[in-house]
């Protein structure tokens, strides 16, 4: 029988780990900006002024585009710190700067150009394009993360279904391609550096290779140790499902309570479709299990799997976890189907906890009872708060009257985003400092 060490205890003076990758992420990047500047100088400042910054422009661009493979990378250590969902963010706002910051490079030596040809801009882009190497690669690859970046505004990505925008966005790799042999081919830096163009191919490799690492390498690896397979499907009610999956050495898998998969459910219909699931139970070495709502085809298909169906997995993934507790005494608040990390979260704390669930009746609890005897089996508080969505039922006074203490526990919430919101809001004006919230958009991301 294998034997789980128990998660460790909250820290108490030690810097808490999301700060550290933060760090560690703020350090690389400002490292990297440093040695391009360097770099860029030694090389000398050959022509005019507008083609000067626009090629420092262009190499900022190319350091942007890097960091962006590297938030997206899926690297077990950040993502355990930082959480998918804040890393997604960061790679999307990190997008918007490289569009604009290339569009810079691209107009300012196109202008640059053009003011010592005498010719008009667009003449000038065509000329570059037909007659200096490397540049009709840049034009196209330009081109490319303009659409890229317009399918990824908010406005467009609602519209947009999951498959149609993430196979818009793999073109990001063939940017990537273009980019490079653009700079390789024509920029200054490193035509007459071979020390700069050791260190661009050592950037550029480094990041490739986290995304190789983690997106393909690690996933293949793990799942041919593990062999996931289905073991049962219990309905839990009319619309939510628990499936419970086995495989080999799952006690080497490290997944923790509160921590979510990529699952792919190898039939022959939806192979080819993978649905973030939360684990609803602490992994205990031999099993894993996800409960869901019947929210759509992916969720309702679960209904109907066979055990001993193949599973592919990624993951695990997330940062909704207890390492990152600052406090012995903790608050869950879940709401609806979001319930299912909390109760794996509950089953795997110690200290005081207190959970509150917030459903619209007493029959949308799901998990109910497992709640219920998990809580009485470790002294823990269950409040069962029922009702319309509106209104509000989980005001910042009835908080405070449920959880007088608030201030000082770690709170962890799980919900509908109007919910979520909520609550944080609430939160906040009771003054529970920001390091004792935790939350996350558990979703797909690039």
């Amino acid at each position: 029988m294998t034997t789980l060490s128990p998660p460790p205890a909250p820290p108490t003076a030690a810097i808490r780990p999301k700060v550290v990758a933060r760090a560690g992420l703020y350090a690389v990047l400002a490292a990297n900006v440093a040695v391009v500047t360097y770099l860029f100088v030694q090389a000398g400042f050959a022509g005019n002024a507008l083609i000067v910054l626009g090629r420092l422009a262009g190499l900022y661009g190319a350091l942007l585009m890097a960091f962006q493979l590297l938030l997206v990378a899926r690297l077990p250590w950040l993502d355990r710190r930082i959480g998918m969902d804040r890393l997604t963010l960061w790679h999307r706002w990190t997008g918007f700067a490289l569009v604009w910051t290339l569009l810079t490079h691209a107009v300012f030596i196109t202008f640059g150009y053009a003011e010592g040809t005498g010719m008009d801009p667009v003449s000038q882009l065509v000329d570059l394009a037909e007659t200096t190497e490397g540049v009709l690669r840049a034009v196209v690859a330009l081109g490319l993360l303009l659409v890229i970046g317009t399918v990824s505004a908010r406005w467009a990505r609602r519209r947009l279904a999951y498959e149609t925008w993430h196979f818009t966005h793999l073109y990001t790799y063939l940017v990537v391609v273009l980019a490079f042999s653009h700079q390789m081919a024509t920029g200054s830096t490193f035509v007459s550096s071979a020390a700069a163009r050791a260190y661009w191919w050592t950037l550029w490799g480094v990041a490739l290779g986290a995304v190789c690492l983690g997106r393909l390498l690690l996933p293949l690896w793990r799942n041919r140790r593990h062999q996931l397979r289905v073991t049962a499907v219990i309905p839990e009610n009319d619309n939510v499902v628990s499936v419970h999956i086995t495989g080999r050495d799952l006690d080497r898998l490290p997944a923790r309570a509160g921590q979510f998969f990529l699952w792919r459910f190898l039939t022959k219909d939806r192979w080819w479709q993978a649905n973030p699931y939360s684990l609803s139970a602490a992994p205990d070495g031999r099993t894993l299990r996800l409960t869901a709502k019947a929210a759509g085809d992916g969720s309702a298909a679960l209904r109907h799997l066979r055990p001993g169906t193949r599973v592919f997995a990624e993951g695990p993934y997330g940062a909704f976890t207890t390492l990152h507790r600052t406090r012995p005494g903790t608050l869950l608040i879940a709401g609806g189907v979001g319930v299912t990390p909390i109760r794996a979260l509950l089953e795997e704390l110690d200290g005081p906890t207190v959970l509150i669930y917030r459903v619209a009746t007493e029959g949308d609890a799901v998990l109910h009872d497992e709640l219920r005897d998990l809580a009485h089996a470790k002294g823990a508080e269950l409040h069962l708060v029922t009702g319309p969505a509106t209104p509000d039922r989980l005001t910042p006074a009835e908080l405070a009257r449920l959880v007088p203490d608030v201030t000082d526990r770690d709170v962890y919430v799980c919900g509908p985003p109007g919910m979520t919101s909520a609550v944080r809001r609430g939160l906040r004006e009771l003054g529970v400092p920001k390091a004792q919230i935790h939350f996350e958009r558990f979703s797909l991301a690039g």
